[in-house]
């Protein structure tokens, strides 16, 4: 082989050298160089035949869970609203006794007096002047004088026991113990033989703190497992059937109301009864409009509401609310309510202290009728029957 020749040998080699060390310098820098990043996909999802309801094609089945549903996917329900138990009567009582006792003013006046060495007549005026301040009025603070008189010339009563003793029972004879005060409250069979509720229609003037009576008052029945409805007859306060909505909804107690203001509230007493004979109910409370009692259409209007009531159950209790603290005014209240719907019983709110505790004994000389429930505070349940015992011994404690 010549020089040449094997020159031109030697160059083809080398260049065949360099082109195959270039080709794997370039696949081994491939395989030591980071590969680009790619986000995942997730997996297929899996595909199975199923038929449609039709028994037709089959149809794709996504066998993936599925998303969660966001907030306008889940629809909200509220709570069912939480049923409170009312305080027992006798509870009732007990806290009864025990609030009077300590404002016992009228009590602790009188006993003072009354177990001086030696009453003079300036010491009977003042007994008689705290009588009357207290509301007891006029014939029933003159029965009460005499009698105390008397008893002291026999007895005397300058020991405070004595006077005490002597002056609890000539007060209980004045609040006269005697009275039916239970509330009428269980069915009673109508003419036509058929079990009625009873109706309880409540009336009052305004300011009385009627409407929260009923309320108090359902409470207070359905302490007793007595049935209630109650029925918003006061349609000509736009308040009145959303408060005693509110009373009924905390102890699951129905309330018959219009739904628009100023409706003929005789048909919304009316509607309230036929749905308490409809549900089988033990008690309907219906609850009046306040009115002043020298406004004679709406006194004429109350009447017409017990008439209209009558045709589905008979009223067995019409409940006057007046306020203790009114004295001789709420007095003249009474006597014309009495007068235009026959006030069965009366309800004193605000009796939460016993300085015109004498109110007690005044109405029920006034009207002849007892006083049946009475109002201590402003609690949902500082509504209690009213037990003339308690009452005067409270007074005297």
């Amino acid at each position: 082989m010549t020089v040449d020749t094997q020159s031109l040998l030697l160059v083809v080699i080398i260049a065949i050298v360099v082109l195959v060390g270039g080709g794997l310098a370039l696949v081994r820098g491939r395989s030591r160089g980071s590969a680009p990043t790619i986000e995942a996909q997730p997996p297929a999802a899996p595909v199975t035949s199923a038929e449609d309801d039709d028994g037709g094609v089959p149809v794709a089945v996504d066998e993936r869970p599925a998303r969660d549903a966001g907030p306008a996917d889940v629809g909200e329900t509220e709570p069912a609203p939480t049923i409170e138990k009312p305080e027992s009567a006798a509870g009732r009582l007990v806290r009864l006794r025990d609030r009077l006792s300590r404002s016992g003013a009228l009590g602790k006046t009188l006993l003072a007096l009354l177990s001086r060495d030696r009453l003079t007549t300036a010491d009977w005026e003042e007994i008689e002047e705290t009588l009357l301040l207290a509301d007891l009025g006029t014939g029933p603070t003159d029965e009460l004088m005499a009698a105390l008189r008397t008893r002291m010339q026999v007895e005397g009563a300058s020991d405070p026991a004595v006077a005490r003793d002597l002056l609890r029972a000539e007060l209980l004879t004045l609040v006269d113990p005697e009275m039916d005060r239970r509330i009428a409250a269980s069915p009673v069979l109508g003419d036509d033989g058929e079990p009625h509720p009873a109706t309880i229609l409540m009336v009052g003037v305004n300011g009385t703190g009627k409407t929260t009576t009923v309320g108090k008052l359902a409470r207070l029945l359905v302490a007793e497992d007595k049935d209630v409805v109650l029925g918003a007859a006061d349609t000509f306060r736009a308040a009145a059937a959303d408060q005693l909505a509110t009373w009924g909804e905390r102890v699951g107690v129905p309330v018959v109301r219009s739904d628009r203001d100023g409706a003929d509230p005789a048909a919304v007493a009316f509607d309230a009864v036929k749905a308490g004979r409809e549900a089988d109910a033990d008690v309907v409370i219906v609850d009046t409009a306040g009115r002043l009692q020298n406004k004679a259409g709406l006194m004429d209007e109350l009447g017409k509401i017990k008439r209209v009531i009558a045709r589905q159950a008979p009223v067995q209790e019409v409940l006057l609310v007046l306020d203790a603290t009114t004295g001789q005014n709420g007095l003249r209240q009474a006597q014309v309510f009495a007068e235009v719907v026959d006030v069965t019983g009366i309800v004193l709110t605000k009796l939460d202290g016993t300085a015109k505790g004498g109110i007690v004994v005044a109405v029920q000389r006034e009207l002849g009728v007892p006083v049946k429930l009475v109002g201590l505070g402003e609690g949902p349940d500082d509504l209690a029957p009213f037990d003339p015992t308690t009452f005067v011994e409270a007074i005297v404690a």
